[in-house]
């Protein structure tokens, strides 16, 4: 009953993003757990070709690089079209790409707001819509695609940075989960999101380069590792998380739900 719980064997995933950080720990564990195929995307070509090559030597299955700018529906387009040239099923979308903009409140410029908006929520769906055709052709009632959308501690809770745009995009992506899964659950497709807290990555400097400071703020002392994130990637995509639908995981060490806060007294 129990066998291959949390095996991927044979399955097709796509990872946004995946060059660096979140996305390269998630799609290192697909591969880890049997992906025959993990497809990668980021901006940059070179880093995505890069990691690709260094994935692929290191696990059985293929990582593929596709590297096109998703920051634009028309990107959006062409990367669904791209892949879709390749594949005609799609077991596992993870969309991770993002962007992050901090700057004082009264100095917080149009492009700060539009650049993250646009990358961290219009093209979580109108990447989702346009790559539905291949996810409808992979899911089954037995086995259901899987849309894992990456969204943040920060669209739960208020971080005391004033990075507006990112976290109101954050909060934004935990309810466009909601509201995609009760849409595309009619279609055996599963949407879920996962909240990361600290993981070191060049979006979040701190965990990346002042880690032993940071954790001293974390309920578990530690920053997250590649494990802890690929754990709840594969737990989601897997038939482990089969029956686990809209709902935002923070995965964080306790930083939102067992952290207790300030004091206040009347």
């Amino acid at each position: 009953m129990f066998k291959d719980l949390f095996s991927l064997k044979g399955r097709v995933a796509l990872v946004t993003g995946g060059s660096r950080g979140i996305g390269k720990m998630i799609a290192a564990g697909f591969l880890a757990q049997g992906a025959a195929r993990v497809y990668i995307t980021a901006r940059k070509a070179g880093p995505c070709e890069a990691t690709a090559q260094e994935l692929s030597a290191a696990y059985d299955g293929e990582c593929i690089a596709l590297p096109i700018d998703i920051s634009t529906v028309e990107g959006c387009d062409r990367l669904a079209a791209e892949f879709i040239k390749l594949e005609p099923k799609l077991d596992i979308l993870v969309n991770n790409a993002g962007a992050a903009w901090g700057a004082e409140f009264d100095e917080f410029p149009e492009n700060g707001w539009d650049k993250v908006m646009d990358l961290n929520v219009k093209s979580v769906f109108f990447l989702t819509k346009a790559l539905a055709k291949p996810l409808r052709a992979a899911a089954s009632r037995e086995r259901p695609a899987k849309v894992i959308n990456i969204a943040s501690i920060d669209g739960i809770f208020v971080n005391p940075g004033e990075t507006y745009s990112y976290g109101a995009s954050k909060a934004a992506v935990i309810h466009l989960t909601r509201r995609m899964a009760t849409k595309l659950i009619k279609d055996n497709i599963n949407v879920t999101a996962i909240a990361p807290g600290a993981f070191a990555s060049d979006m979040n400097r701190a965990a990346r380069d002042q880690s032993d400071e940071l954790a001293k703020r974390i309920p578990s002392q530690r920053i997250g590792t590649d494990e802890d994130m690929a754990g709840i990637a594969i737990y989601l995509a897997s038939r482990a998380g089969d029956y686990v639908v809209g709902n935002t995981i923070a995965v964080d060490g306790g930083v939102v739900y067992a952290n207790a806060g300030l004091e206040i007294s009347g």
